[in-house]
């Protein structure tokens, strides 16, 4: 690929920079699934990170100053029973995050805020509905709750978690190896193994388009961008990675289709949408190339690419909240190398002021929700709600609501209602003492006559017939009997 020379941009001096080692994090045991996935996610709290495990699927939690060399027992949120494909932090909520796994099940997770200090096996919610693996797992980018999970069962869910019910279900043609929602969840867009790119409506289910993607057997990739835009990649039919700009309102036709190289990794895309910056990473490949998108052809304006000796195994990419505004630090990478150790890799803009950068910090996507579940699964749509970074960002604590679909039938009597059903009747408690008295004097009688007959037996000093023995055996059993029934009625009162 040739790039052309960058126009004039504040962006074109971009600077990448891995930190310290002892600002990484080493000895982490790193999947080696060989599912497309980034295995990485991070947020402002935490980085989560896909490791290997013996007897099931399981995922690693660190807060982020946990830096250094992490223990060999450091505890692990281990509640699959099958290798861990993905996983995603909720964008509304920092401490909880969502896995989708081969044992078929979605699951989801609350990390306390200092992090976890036994293994985590019993998540918040279990989402079962697949019949394959789940390898996909994504989250609503304006409805708080609302999760997607795509299946090798060619299904898509959509879930509200608060009640662990599907709100929606869509049908999809072929294995869906990429889904993605749209800058305001109104529509989505996925890519498959037949080579098709397809938008669909999330509510109704509805194809609404649907076009011959990159020519190449291998997987494709697509985003929506902010500006009414697709950016996918893929593969040519000679096996050369290509990125295309599409129109969404005809995905057919791309009005910029470029090829990068011949290397075989699948490029992954991370948008920012305050900006319109791209960055496009691959597992296998050592470097990070970025880009800007503009309104002006070419489009897509090559910037600079970030080298390095180690190819990586998976990346992470931090939201633009969680970066240093103060060090105008405009993108966070968390690269997974395959010795086991993750890279943090800041990207800069170089400025001399201290002063609040407002062209580089626009206001940026908030942790807070626009519209509930309820509202957006009845139809209602709304943009995310943004905010401003100027004075900084500070991690909120969070609580999650479970709301139980099903509730206990005495949880709708009325206090009335439920005070009579629970009282006794003083009629029927006489009779129960009653019972429990005769049955005292009953056992206390028996109690008697086996001291006697023990006493016999020991006073003997000839062979005790066989029956003696039986009848004490007979003694005991009623007696115990006797025990068990008086249990049971001082439980009834």
């Amino acid at each position: 690929m040739s790039f052309r020379i960058v126009r004039s941009s504040k962006f074109r001096h971009i600077f990448g920079q891995p930190l310290k080692r002892e600002q990484c994090y080493d000895n982490i045991r790193i999947t080696s699934n060989s599912w497309d996935s980034s295995f990485c996610a991070v947020n402002p709290k935490f980085l989560a990170i896909v490791i290997e495990a013996a007897g099931g699927g399981a995922f690693m939690v660190l807060p982020l100053h946990k830096t250094g060399r992490i223990e060999p027992n450091y505890p692990l949120v281990s509640g699959h029973r099958g290798p861990v494909l993905d996983i995603a932090w909720c964008p509304f909520n920092d401490n909880i995050i969502a896995s989708g796994s081969e044992d078929c099940i979605v699951r989801v997770w609350n990390i306390p805020d200092a992090g976890l200090v036994r293994p985590s096996t019993e998540p918040l919610v279990e989402l079962i509905a697949h019949q394959r693996r789940v390898g996909l797992v994504t989250w609503h980018p304006v409805a708080n709750n609302v999760l997607l999970s795509a299946g090798a069962d060619l299904k898509i869910y959509i879930w509200n978690v608060g009640t662990a019910e599907i709100l929606f279900s869509i049908n999809h043609p072929d294995l869906i190896w990429h889904v993605c929602w749209n800058w305001d969840g109104t529509r989505l867009v996925t890519t498959c193994k037949d080579k098709k790119i397809r938008i669909f409506d999330p509510r109704s289910g509805d194809m609404e388009q649907e076009a011959m993607g990159h020519e190449g057997a291998k997987p494709q990739k697509a985003i929506f961008l902010k500006n009414g835009l697709l950016f996918t990649t893929g593969f040519s039919r000679m096996s050369e990675r290509q990125y295309a700009l599409r129109s969404e309102v005809a995905i057919a036709e791309p009005f910029v289709l470029e090829e990068l190289d011949t290397s075989n990794g699948i490029l992954s895309p991370f948008y920012d949408p305050d900006v319109n910056l791209l960055y496009l990473c691959a597992k296998g490949d050592s470097n990070i190339r970025y880009f800007e998108i503009t309104d002006e052809p070419p489009f897509v304006h090559y910037i600079n690419t970030y080298q390095s000796s180690d190819p990586q195994r998976g990346a992470g990419y931090m939201p633009k909240r969680g970066c240093d505004i103060h060090q105008c630090e405009i993108a966070r990478f968390y690269k997974l190398h395959a010795k086991g150790f993750c890279e943090v890799i800041t990207f800069t803009v170089p400025r001399k002021s201290e002063l609040f950068q407002d062209d580089l910090y626009p206001d940026t996507q908030a942790d807070t929700p626009a519209i509930s579940a309820e509202e957006w699964a009845g139809g209602k749509d709304a943009e995310p709600v943004l905010m401003s970074l100027k004075d900084g960002y500070k991690p909120r604590v969070q609580e999650f609501k479970l709301t139980k679909s099903k509730s206990n039938i005495l949880d709708r009597m009325p206090a009335k209602s439920r005070e009579k059903s629970e009282t006794v009747p003083k009629e029927k408690l006489d009779e129960i003492m009653e019972e429990i008295r005769k049955l005292k004097s009953t056992i206390l009688k028996q109690e008697v006559r086996i001291r006697d007959l023990e006493k016999k037996m020991e006073e003997s000093k000839f062979s005790v017939p066989e029956s003696l023995p039986e009848e004490s055996s007979k003694q005991n059993q009623v007696n115990n009997n006797h025990h068990e029934s008086a249990e049971i009625l001082a439980d009834e009162v």
